[in-house]
């Protein structure tokens, strides 16, 4: 029997959103709800012919773990991440980020794409058998890198298995990855579970077509 899928509904159906896209398919947008900004977003992603589309899978990706489109427009404060940073979009911080300033899809995807570029650049540095594996794993080292770090994938069992040709087992390091600090506990956070999880079945699982 095959087991339930651990990919929430919501990021399957904005990948295949972007696949969509991607093939041409246009997708109409009604009111500004997180949904219509999200596929605001996903649009701006699928139409910009400079990225890879292991980077466009892992920009709507990260779209979905961070923010479901519900931070797009003003700056928030980030209570649980480190130092608390302002934060808006998909869990962008630093400089670019000014309070009270209003950011729409197309801004988020601006700042974003150099970011996650350069997570790319990493994975492809790190990851000997990179050339051989699909989008989908490739995205899904990318996110990894997006979220954790690239220090902490150099430093991750995931990576020494992906570089041994062991991309299965590589791939199912990433539930692995579901802890956080919370008042100075460290403790299974809900959303990095459910990133982790659905991060190791695409990563196993899923292919291009």
């Amino acid at each position: 029997m095959k087991m339930p899928s651990k990919v929430p509904k919501a990021l399957a159906g904005s990948l295949a959103a972007l696949v969509m896209l991607a093939a041409g398919v246009s997708i109409q947008n009604a009111e500004p709800t997180p949904e219509a900004l999200r596929n605001e977003y996903i649009q701006a992603v699928a139409a910009d012919t400079s990225t890879s589309m292991a980077v466009k899978i892992a920009m709507v990706m990260g779209s979905q773990y961070e923010s479901s489109g519900k931070h797009i427009g003003k700056p928030y404060v980030d209570k649980l991440g480190r130092g608390q940073p302002l934060t808006v979009c998909n869990g962008v911080t630093g400089p670019e980020v000014v309070a009270g300033r209003y950011y729409t899809p197309a801004d988020c995807f601006r700042i974003e794409k150099h970011r996650y570029l350069l997570a790319e650049a990493a994975a492809m540095r790190a990851l000997v058998y990179w050339p051989s594996y699909d989008d989908f794993a490739k995205a899904t080292f990318i996110d990894f890198i997006w979220n954790k770090g690239e220090a902490a994938f150099e430093g991750s069992t995931m990576l020494a298995l992906a570089n041994r040709g062991q991309l299965e087992a590589a791939c199912q390091q990433n539930p692995r990855w579901n802890k956080g600090t919370v008042n100075g506990v460290l403790q299974v956070l809900p959303g990095l579970k459910v990133r982790g999880d659905a991060n190791g079945e695409i990563c196993t699982d899923w292919r291009m077509q």
